[in-house]
């Protein structure tokens, strides 16, 4: 990077950290360090609601995603506007009104101790693995850019988020959210801008979605009913459904975000107003990793986007790596004038021709790229290798012009920190009132609440940090941290649908039906190859069938 790139990076960082300190005089008591006092407006609330959502995994992960697999996992939101209407006329209500700091604050009100402290346990297994994989997305662009070791760049992104999130509470975590998401919007539009003035003279956007359309990139919506297929019209809209419900309604790091409005329409209108437009900026999101693809057909690719791995691959078998390396390069020239000569063919009987040998190019090319990953897994030894997280790093850091990668990365960072410091947040805020104080703390004062909190967040964030140095090799990070999130998400889901909508549930039913529902997720998912998101069904489903009928059951007859 460019000095001027530096500046950027360093005052982006420099400013949230000093926004930290100065609302932390507005973070005095346990009130104001978990709910800002219940004071925040509708819009504050509903972008820190999509900045939670939207981390670095999404502009990383989805990006990488898109280009690899195109757009078809869009499809993972479509349940998500009938999640939000849903919570809206239950939660929200619920919770605000039961005047809580906790989701499962609520459920010792409606069951009993027991339930509250095994939810809880479980969200914080369960979000504390999650916020790991969110730190490692980021380390893996700035472990490229600075050359560091990526333990030590997991380390600086996750220690300095810890720091402002530790002075400032949810006040400083929802104003940097709001300043964050139009950071990460502008460089969104940079990039996109700066890839279709990068296209072949006479290339234009519509043809530009031709040519991804034509490679199958653009296919979006699957309607085929298959439970091993991760993406799909059905896995969207009825599995994503119950994951969505879930992590909105029963996570404590979304409840937290609507807990801090102003009233119950405003805790309404924040959700509504992520519901309508999370869609739409997902759709763009991916499609920027679509263009990314298309600027890739008419500028050589790297063979393998993780040049670290690929190096030293080259360096044990450089005869190998060097026949790899000159049929990818021819299989990308000839890809390259298929995709041309597809553009230019002007009567349907040689456009029809020139579609097929790109098709046929495409194919090609992808063949041989497998083949260096491959390769690259093969010498290695490393069976979890995979590039698709790189290649949005990647591409900005070659093809940026000055000053653009330094916005670039900070609005990454941006993203990154958003959602780290919501989760540490709602961690710390569980830790500290659904243990801490519950269990025999009750009666500290608002001073050692607030301690707590703070070492809370410090001990999260280094747990957190300890995660992201397993996660970076695990795959695609959009899709660790939804497969993560589903193996807990349906069943902590089921108990508050006892909770809510199941009259005579009681607390036994739901304190070993939620044991039930996890266990089923772990049965399920070693004896099954349905796609993670139907985690979500199968622990819901189950916690909340075993929780009423062992409610049935007389007292004594179950287990104790």
């Amino acid at each position: 990077m460019y000095p001027v790139d530096w500046l950027i990076v360093s005052s982006y960082l420099a400013y949230i950290v000093w926004t930290g300190f100065r609302l932390s005089r507005l973070s005095s008591d346990s009130h104001g360090f978990f709910l800002a006092g219940r004071s925040l407006p509708w819009w504050a609330v509903g972008l820190s609601v999509m900045a939670t959502q939207m981390s670095a995994i999404t502009l990383i992960g989805t990006t990488g995603q898109a280009y690899e697999d195109g757009m078809r996992f869009l499809q993972f939101y479509f349940g998500l506007p009938l999640a939000m209407i849903i919570l809206c006329v239950t939660a929200v209500p619920f919770f605000y009104r039961a005047r809580v700091f906790t989701a499962y604050e609520y459920l010792e009100q409606r069951f009993d101790a027991r339930t509250r402290s095994l939810t809880s346990f479980f969200f914080l297994v369960s979000r504390g693995l999650g916020v790991g994989v969110i730190i490692a997305a980021p380390a893996v662009v700035l472990s490229i850019v600075l050359g560091w070791d990526e333990l030590l760049t997991i380390f600086a992104i996750g220690l300095s988020t810890t720091l402002y999130t530790m002075l400032g509470g949810v006040q400083a975590v929802t104003w940097t959210d709001v300043k964050q998401m139009v950071i990460i919007f502008f460089g969104l539009a940079i990039c996109v801008f700066i890839i279709l003035g990068a296209l072949p003279q006479g290339v234009s956007l519509h043809d530009a979605l031709q040519v991804a359309g034509a490679a199958g990139k653009l296919q979006t919506i699957d309607f085929s009913f298959d439970l091993t297929e991760r993406y799909t019209f059905w896995s969207g809209m009825f599995a994503a459904l119950f994951l969505f419900l879930s992590y909105f309604g029963c996570d404590q790091s979304q409840v937290q975000r609507y807990l801090t409005a102003r009233s119950v329409n405003e805790g309404r209108t924040s959700l509504l107003m992520s519901a309508f437009l999370k869609i739409p900026m997902q759709f763009l999101i991916l499609l920027l990793g679509i263009l990314v693809f298309v600027f890739y057909l008419f500028r050589a690719p790297p063979m393998v986007f993780n040049q670290v791995d690929l190096n030293r691959a080259a360096a044990s078998q450089p005869v190998a790596h060097e026949r790899l390396q000159e049929e990818f390069g021819a299989a990308h020239a000839r890809r390259r004038d298929a995709a041309l000569r597809y553009i230019q063919a002007q009567s349907q009987e040689n456009r029809t021709l020139a579609r097929i040998d790109y098709v046929a190019a495409q194919a090609a090319f992808q063949d041989t790229r497998q083949e260096a990953t491959a390769f690259v897994r093969q010498v290695n030894d490393d069976e979890a290798f995979n590039d698709i997280n790189y290649v949005f790093p990647v591409f900005v850091l070659q093809n940026m012009p000055l000053g653009v990668v330094g916005l670039i990365v900070a609005a990454i960072l941006a993203a990154a920190m958003s959602s780290v410091a919501a989760e540490l947040n709602a961690l710390a805020t569980a830790s500290t009132m659904d243990f801490y104080r519950r269990y025999g703390r009750h009666q500290d004062s608002e001073k050692k609440l607030l301690a707590f909190g703070r070492l809370a967040t410090l001990v999260w964030g280094l747990f957190a940090c300890v995660v992201a140095t397993f996660a970076t090799n695990l795959g695609s990070l959009i899709e660790v941290v939804n497969t993560f999130g589903s193996f807990f998400y349906g069943s902590l889901l089921g108990v508050f649908v006892l909770a809510f909508a199941v009259p005579g549930a009681q607390a036994r039913g739901a304190f070993y039906g939620l044991l039930c529902g996890m266990a089923s997720v772990w049965i399920a998912s070693l004896n099954t190859d349905i796609a993670f998101l139907w985690f979500n069904v199968v622990g819901c489903g189950v916690t909340v069938a075993s929780g009423y009928l062992i409610g049935l059951l007389p007292r004594g007859s179950h287990a104790t």
